[in-house]
């Protein structure tokens, strides 16, 4: 009886560990579990990259308005479903000269999905991407950060690079002054910001409180230094 219980106490912690290890490959940003990712750039020049996931959306032209005014280049994660749905958007995206990243077709959380599940959620958006757009993705985003069991296989497979963030703007709940505060409090050569211009695959979202922020946070950043650049950029130069 002894034996069976110390057989079953190891059993259970090495599931425990199996589950942590599992936890923490899934959410920590320096992860490598799951597949490559980055986080951050080598932060050796003052320069950081803005990032925004979930379009196009309908509030996209307006951001995209402001940052050429500012001569602001981002990157853009976009879900395959909005691609579908505004493909004239997601194209002007493209000719600004933006960088296009995949975020899956339908923004579902990945964890406990199958390989298979997760295979064609990145598989159909590279394709929509791609066939309306023009670009093909070198770099992905899971949504809500979440990664598991099936993205390595198809980061090979499509040749994508997993990225994270550095600072996470909480631009779909809070305030546009509590959003700013918070990127700016955080921002640091080599930085990834991640905002939001749209939310997850919802028609006509209100993405205000992100392109109000946004329109504080640039000049801010401009006037501490700091030049944007597109993830690839950051993390390659």
């Amino acid at each position: 009886m002894r034996a069976l219980a110390v057989a079953g106490y190891t059993a259970g912690a090495m599931l425990g560990g199996v589950s942590a290890a599992a936890a923490y490959g899934s959410v920590s940003k320096s992860s490598q579990l799951f597949g490559p990712s980055v986080y951050r750039g080598p932060g050796r020049r003052r320069t950081i990259s803005l990032t925004f996931d979930d379009g196009p959306s309908e509030g996209t032209l307006a951001l995209l308005d402001y940052l050429a005014k500012e001569k602001v280049w981002a990157t853009f994660f976009m879900c395959g479903s909005n691609v579908k749905r505004l493909p004239h958007i997601a194209g002007r995206v493209a000719a600004a000269g933006h960088e296009i990243g995949n975020h899956t077709y339908s923004h579902p959380n990945l964890t406990f999905k199958s390989c298979d599940f997760i295979d064609r959620e990145f598989t159909e958006a590279q394709e929509v991407i791609q066939s309306e757009t023009g670009m093909a993705p070198m770099l992905m985003r899971p949504p809500f950060g979440y990664r598991w069991v099936g993205m390595r296989p198809v980061q090979y497979k499509l040749s994508l690079l997993a990225v994270m963030w550095t600072v996470l703007g909480f631009d779909w709940k809070w305030p546009t002054s509590r959003i700013v505060d918070h990127v700016l409090k955080l921002a640091s050569p080599g930085g990834i910001v991640c905002l939001h211009d749209g939310r997850a695959v919802q028609p006509r979202p209100d993405i205000s409180t992100t392109l109000a922020a946004v329109r504080q946070i640039v000049p801010v950043l401009k006037d501490q230094g700091y030049e944007f650049e597109t993830v690839s950029d950051l993390i390659s130069r």
